[in-house]
């Protein structure tokens, strides 16, 4: 039963997953727990969670087990050239001293919590892995479209130069290097669908349950949380990362408790029976054996005790590495959401500047190398801007799937937190 406590862990991640606003650009949030449940990393963690419970049954057990002794002889009286047969038969069990029953309970119980917790990091570190493969994905789609959209512009300004070159108005050269500029997009377009087709498959083949749209739409960036204490305590509270190196310094802890409790040893109790000379006499006798501890123990306790400090200076070191990368991922989303801001802004003063010189172009007012500049110019502002667009909708996410609010990553995400941000949609 304590296996399928593992499985379980799933049901109620689904269930309440109709509790999460889906995002339009996003996959839906059911399908998102459904592919998280069948990803081989999140499953190999689960199966840990199973041995970590099989090894508590087992340390719960303890490590004693009863033993029979069964002897037989044969006994031979010289003076009466009388043979006897005697048999012995003995049954005993080592005794678990007071205190070490609940030390090992208590050793398997964290067991389970460090398997657990390492679960749930395995969990979010597939959903980050959903999240960034999700949006490379869109990055490769949207550049494939906006080179797709530049070669259609390319190509009518080929068209009006052709027909400028027939009419008498331009020079053949202008044809030229419109044929020359819209050969180069074309060569870009291909490459950027192959790009999209490769970051398609890849992400496919990462979460197969998940279909991707035929034409996502990239939803407008929002500001993302601003940099608090209070965020930050809530990104590290639910960090399983943190939470995985402070189950395993607790079970340190009790694994040096249980060593040095194996200072003292086990006895051993037995009962023995016995019959000789035929059944003639028949004996009944209480067996103790008590080892005496030796330099070997006290070393292992002392091998234990030195693991709690190394438990303890990992635990320091990962929650230094935990606000550091809190901190870095709100840093960065806000320089994200910054620079998509700024790029939108320029993309729309190069569009602009190129119209106007297309116009000038064709009214044969304007330089045709001056318009190609333009062109360039503002294709890669726009591009710029949808891969900025994009940016800042990844970093957003990421702030807010490192804090439990994007998907659902464990059992209580559900439950409403006081002073919790809810994510616009």
């Amino acid at each position: 039963m304590k296996t399928a406590c593992a499985v379980l862990f799933f049901l109620p991640l689904i269930g309440h997953a109709a509790d999460v606003v889906d995002f339009a650009d996003l996959p839906p949030t059911a399908t998102v727990a459904q592919a998280l449940a069948q990803h081989p990393m999140v499953k190999a963690a689960e199966a840990g969670v199973s041995v970590a419970e099989a090894s508590k049954d087992r340390l719960v057990a303890g490590p004693h087990e009863f033993t029979l002794r069964m002897e037989g002889q044969r006994r031979r009286e010289v003076s009466t050239d009388v043979n006897y047969n005697e048999q012995v038969v003995g049954i005993e069990r080592g005794i678990r001293l007071p205190g070490k029953s609940a030390t090992d309970a208590a050793l398997g119980q964290a067991g389970i919590n460090q398997a657990e917790y390492a679960f749930g990091d395995a969990r979010h570190e597939t959903s980050r892995l959903l999240l960034k493969s999700w949006f490379n994905w869109q990055r490769e789609w949207a550049t494939a479209q906006e080179w797709q959209a530049q070669a259609g512009i390319l190509r009518r300004q080929h068209e009006v130069a052709k027909k400028r070159v027939t009419l008498g108005d331009a020079a053949r050269l202008e044809a030229l290097q419109a044929e020359a500029q819209l050969t180069q997009a074309e060569a870009q377009q291909a490459q950027a669908e192959t790009m999209a087709r490769l970051a398609a498959n890849e992400f496919t083949q990462q979460f197969p349950g998940i279909a991707l749209p035929t034409a996502p739409q990239p939803g407008k960036p929002q500001p993302p949380p601003a940099m608090s204490d209070a965020w930050l305590e809530k990104l590290r509270a639910h960090n399983h990362e943190l939470l995985t190196a402070a189950a395993a310094s607790k079970r340190q802890q009790l694994i040096a408790q249980r060593t040095d409790a194996e200072r003292l040893p086990d006895p051993t109790l037995g009962v023995r029976v016995s019959r000789e000379r035929d059944g003639q006499e028949r004996l009944f006798g209480l067996q103790l054996t008590i080892p005496l501890p030796g330099a070997g123990r006290a070393a292992a306790s002392r091998v234990e005790l030195a693991g709690v400090n190394v438990a303890a200076a990992r635990e320091a070191q990962v929650k230094t590495k935990v606000d550091t990368e809190a901190q870095r991922t709100l840093i960065e989303a806000q320089a994200a959401y910054a620079q998509w801001e700024r790029l939108v802004a320029v993309a729309a003063r190069m569009a602009e500047n190129a119209q106007l010189l297309d116009k000038a172009w064709r009214l044969g007012e304007g330089q045709f190398a001056d318009l190609q500049f333009a062109r360039r110019q503002a294709g890669e502002a726009q591009l710029a801007a949808v891969r900025a667009q994009l940016d800042a909708n990844e970093s957003r996410y990421k702030v807010l799937l490192d804090a439990h609010e994007l998907w659902v990553l464990d059992a209580h995400d559900h439950e409403d937190e006081p002073g919790a941000e809810k994510p616009a949609h």
